[in-house]
This record gives C-alpha cells, sequence and structure tokens, in this order.
C-alpha cells in the first residue's frame, strides 16, 4: 500500500539524501507542527490552521507520505495526504526551512505515482490560494473556485486537476 523511495539529486527527482515514506501514527505531531507553523498561513490566513490537528487516526485513514532527510534524527521535510474516494490531495506542506530545494515537487511526482498505483487518473486539489502557482506549475489545471465558508475558510480558494496519467 505504498512505498519508500530514496531520490537522489537530478533535475526531475529532488535534493539527494531525501525518501519520502508512508507516515506513520508516531509522525502526528510532527506533521501537525509543520501545518500550524507555517510562514503560508500567518496573517490572515492564520485562522484556518490555528488549533489544526493532524491526528494518528487520520494518518492511519489516509494515503499520508512524508518526505524524510536521511541520517541522524529523520527530520520530516514536507509530507501530503491523498484521499482516494474521491480522488483529493487533501494536505500538502513543506516544512519553511525546506521550502525552494525540490520538496514540493518530489512530493508531487510521489503522490502522481502513488494516485496511479491506486487505479486514479486525477487528482482534485483545493489550493492555498498563494500555492496556486506551485500547483500549477507542475501541471495542475484550474477547474474552477470553491467559495469561502466561513468561520473555518473565509476567503475563496482555487480548485485544480492535476492529471496523473492512465492508470
Amino acid at each position: 500500500m505504498g512505498s519508500s523511495i530514496t531520490y537522489r539529486r537530478d533535475r526531475s527527482a529532488g535534493p539527494a539524501g531525501v525518501r519520502i515514506r508512508r507516515a506513520v501514527a508516531r509522525d502526528a505531531k510532527r506533521l501537525t507542527r509543520l501545518v500550524t507553523t507555517s510562514r503560508a498561513y500567518g496573517g490572515p490566513y492564520a485562522p484556518m490552521v490555528a488549533g489544526y490537528r493532524v491526528g494518528p487516526d487520520y494518518i492511519e485513514a489516509h494515503r499520508v507520505f512524508a518526505a524524510v532527510g536521511e541520517g541522524e534524527g529523520e527530520g520530516v521535510l514536507g509530507f501530503y495526504a491523498l484521499v482516494v474516494s474521491p480522488p483529493e490531495l487533501d494536505l500538502m506542506f513543506v516544512g519553511d526551512d525546506a521550502q525552494g530545494l525540490g520538496i514540493g515537487r518530489l512530493l508531487i511526482a510521489h503522490l502522481r505515482d502513488e494516485a496511479r498505483r491506486a487505479g486514479l487518473s486525477d487528482v482534485r486539489v483545493v489550493a492555498h490560494p498563494p500555492a496556486e502557482g506551485f500547483y500549477r506549475s507542475v501541471g495542475a489545471e484550474r477547474t474552477g473556485t470553491v467559495a469561502a465558508s466561513p468561520p473555518a475558510v473565509m476567503w475563496d480558494r482555487p480548485e485544480m486537476t492535476l492529471v496523473v496519467g492512465s492508470p
């Protein structure tokens, strides 16, 4: 039901010494920390992640994968959660200190592989507005807008489809 893949440095694979593995219950606090401390959710976006929790039950119920650095401490650099039915990228975060290193692209490449293994041909993405450019850069196409739903989400969000290819 998933894999642990080590990617070496090349333009399509991301940074050397980073591997993607299935998240486990003991990762819950680390994943939660990535969400709640993300600078992308500062200012007006802060209420959305205030008190947010990625629990062990969520990790066990969904396909959650973490990008980790090899070596001491195996630090979590980022993660994503794929919901299979209906197909949706539920969460994707890259740590602030790991931004710009290719971790996001590495996670998307893994997501595509995982989605194909699950028999999916595309995945819905409802993006944080500042992240729309990233998703478009990895091939997602905008299909609409998801209206704000106060008090949890106070702004409209871009809705996109990420084609993963033939299952």
